[in-house]
This record gives C-alpha cells, structure tokens and sequence, in this order.
C-alpha cells in the first residue's frame, strides 16, 4: 500500500490514512527512509492523531521516548541511528517494548535489524522530485 504526503500541511490526513491502513497489521513499525525524508515528522503526525498530547521529540539522544495516547496506553518512539552495538538495545530490554502490544515506532531500523520483531511492519518514505513523500507499507 502507498500514501503520498503532498505537503506538511496533509501531513495528518496522510497519518489518519497510515493508520486506517494499519490497524490489522500489527504494533511495531520500521520506517526507512534517508535523513532529513519525514521519518519524525510524520511519527510525530500520526501519535498526534493517537491521541498524543505529549510533546514529541526524536529520541535520538534518549534512544527511546514513552508517549500516552487518547486510551493511556504507552505509545514507544524509537531512533536507533547511535545505537553502535547490539547489546545496547538489549541492555535497554528493547523486548519488552517490541512485544509489550503497545505501538513502537522505530526510525533507523536497518541498524538493529536482526532483532525486530518478525511480524514488523516495514514503512519507508520516498523524497519525490516534486517534494512530496510516498509511504509505502509492506507487512512481509
């Protein structure tokens, strides 16, 4: 499936699609996509529309940020790009939140992907000639 994000300002109609599309697939995310495409723009956009009245940053320094949605449940917003070893994700009991059930939203996965979930959800966004982005979703 594909969403195209025309501009920053349909970037919440596209997240309102994303999860439409989504909801039957899984809770665990895998956006690929070059620095600088949208990955937290458009992570931030879709917690925005779980219900998230948090703020939401990139946990590139934190590794891992913990959100609440509309239901308090947990909402995990990842960014692997520092993680320099695997034992660091495991140290951080990166398990627990991959299969606690609650959504996890990982920007720079090819980094520790040997230990993903296997049902993930890959999400990568493409930078157009014309600007927009177009998501594509693929549950392998």
């Amino acid at each position: 499936m594909q969403i195209t994000i025309q501009s920053p300002e349909t970037i919440r109609e596209a997240a309102r699609e994303f999860l439409d599309a989504t909801k039957e697939l899984g809770t665990c995310y895998a956006f690929y996509a070059p620095m600088g495409a949208g990955k937290t723009t458009f992570i931030k956009a879709i917690c925005e529309e779980l219900g998230v009245t948090d703020v939401i940053t990139s946990p590139t320094f934190a590794i891992v940020n913990e959100y609440t949605d509309g239901d308090d449940a947990p909402v995990y917003h990842f960014d692997f790009y520092r993680i320099k070893k695997m034992e660091e994700l495991y140290d951080m009991g990166a398990d627990d939140y991959f299969y606690s059930g609650n959504r996890c939203f990982m920007e720079w996965p090819e980094i520790v992907e040997e230990a993903l979930p296997e049902d993930i959800v890959k999400v990568t966004i493409t930078v157009n000639p014309d600007n927009t982005r177009t998501v594509t979703i693929a549950n392998d």
